[in-house]
């Protein structure tokens, strides 16, 4: 089992950034491909980045790449996603997954409860 708190959404201006923390405990967090998703209103949940636990190979959706940089810390058990560039489409819930080495939502067994990320035009 492993549980997932994430960290640092907030409101921000168009063109802005924030730094989005997932603090994984638990079963041993290193064993797991890690991911973001996110979910705006009326819309399905869709993937923003994960990064593989052995090699740390990093892979983004289209949306964001060249914006989005995600990063882990074994040591202290957390992942990031930086944002930067941010646009109103970008808002929506953030939500940090492990478990899976798809880019699939449903294949993630596990999933923090979500933060909150709004981009103001």
């Amino acid at each position: 089992q492993v549980q997932l708190v994430e960290s640092g959404g907030g409101l921000v201006q168009a063109g802005g950034s924030l730094r989005l923390s997932c603090a994984a405990s638990g079963r041993t967090f290193t064993a797991y491909t890690m991911g973001w998703f996110r979910q705006a209103p009326g819309k399905e949940r869709e993937f923003v980045a994960a990064i593989t636990w052995r090699s740390g190979t990093t892979y983004y959706a289209d949306s964001v790449k060249g914006r989005a940089t995600i990063s882990r810390d074994n040591a202290k058990n957390t992942v990031y996603l930086q944002m930067r560039s941010l646009k109103p489409e970008d808002t929506a819930i953030y939500y940090c997954a492990a478990g899976s080495d798809s880019i699939v939502a449903k294949t993630y067994p596990y999933w923090g409860q979500g933060t909150q990320v709004t981009v103001s035009s």
